[in-house]
């Protein structure tokens, strides 16, 4: 004989299946919200991003005096939002760079391979690796990143600027003439060959040079630099270069192409592109070096950053009135709106300090 079963077993199997559908829906529908995993974003950001400090880090910092540096702060707090970073990665390129086994697997701008031969010859000429004797020995150092934008005209941040122990400058970005907006305190600037400065006369007095290599020929390039040789041929460059700089080979220094490798492919997320160079893969080099303070610096403020696309009239640069913001829209290199994202997480987060309020706007 058949037994058929009750109406209170159908019944209940019947709300199971239900159940399960509403849980496999519900995961669906907010990507995986359910668990550990829904706290990060696709790049291994937290989602809910605010200022406030985790418990661990308000018993660290909160018995600080205030305006005391905060030794190890912006790694501290990188990592409470960002659990795959590890704060391993020295500013410059130094005689055992090849033991980043990821930047040897990486033509440039990603990494080194091809160019060991020469960077060793650079590095045994410089023979310097470091910010100097001084700012290496210090526990904790406070590292404003000052940008390029238009955005810092009429804002009177030059003393405070000053104020930082390492003042990061990009390219060809004057300070003379510009000091009570941009300061006049320049500990290294940061430039591939294209946006080195050609005047001689607008170099600072002192400062390291920093090579920020996106091609082969950037290393070559800085080869003529460090060993006083004419530059032959401007041939494979996109624009004109610098044929001198006024700095001996101690004061130049080689950018960690890890930063550019890390930026590009972990923090911003652009197009892998088989690790080389392609459209809208390359971070710009102001987003780099934010990268490059987080791993070295204790606490970290930008200036002079955010492109306001709502005003494409408005000046890009703070020294130079005739090129417009929209000028940004030609580059076929960046991702202007992904790196914004990023920027974003950093400020809300309190990562970073903005003191030019660009990169949030009334968004923060």
């Amino acid at each position: 004989m058949r037994i058929k079963p009750s109406c209170n077993f159908l019944l209940g199997l019947c709300s199971l299946l239900a159940l399960g559908l509403l849980y496999y829906w519900s995961w669906r529908t907010n990507s995986g919200s359910w668990g550990h995993n829904s706290l990060y974003d696709s790049q291994g950001f937290l989602r809910k991003l605010d200022g406030s400090l985790p418990l661990e880090l308000i018993y660290k910092y909160g018995n600080l005096s205030k305006g005391a540096c905060k030794p190890g702060f912006a790694a501290a707090k990188m990592t409470a939002i960002y659990p795959k970073f590890t704060k391993l990665a020295p500013m410059f390129l130094d005689p055992n760079y090849k033991r980043f086994s990821k930047i040897n697997h990486y033509l440039p701008p990603f990494g080194v391979k091809s160019q060991e031969k020469l960077i060793d010859i650079l590095l045994a000429a410089t023979q310097s690796y470091g910010l100097g004797e001084e700012l290496d020995s210090m526990k904790c150092k406070t590292c404003i990143i000052v940008g390029n934008g238009g955005i810092l005209t009429g804002k009177s941040l030059g003393q405070r600027i000053d104020e930082f122990d390492v003042v990061v400058r990009l390219n060809q970005a004057p300070v003379k003439g510009f000091e009570k907006d941009v300061g006049s305190k320049t500990t290294m600037r940061i430039a591939y060959p294209e946006g080195a400065i050609q005047k001689m006369d607008s170099y600072e007095s002192e400062s390291l040079f920093v090579l920020s290599a996106f091609k082969a020929l950037d290393f070559r390039w800085l080869s003529y630099m460090v060993f006083k040789q004419k530059l032959r041929s401007t041939e494979g460059f996109w624009k004109s270069v610098a044929m001198y700089i006024p700095r001996d080979p101690s004061s130049m220094r080689i950018l960690n192409p890890y930063f550019i490798l890390e930026a590009a492919f972990k923090l911003i997320g652009l197009p892998y592109n088989n690790g080389q160079m392609g459209r809208g893969n390359i971070p710009t080099l102001g987003t780099v070096a934010i990268t490059m303070a987080l791993h070295n610096c204790d606490e970290v403020a930008v200036a002079g950053f955010g492109y306001n696309m709502n005003t494409p009239d408005a000046p890009l640069h703070y020294y130079d009135q005739h090129i417009r913001m929209s000028a940004i829209k030609e580059s076929w290199t960046h991702n202007i709106s992904k790196e914004k994202e990023f920027l974003l997480k950093l400020v809300k987060a309190g990562v970073i300090q903005d003191w030019t309020n660009g990169i949030c706007g009334a968004g923060c």
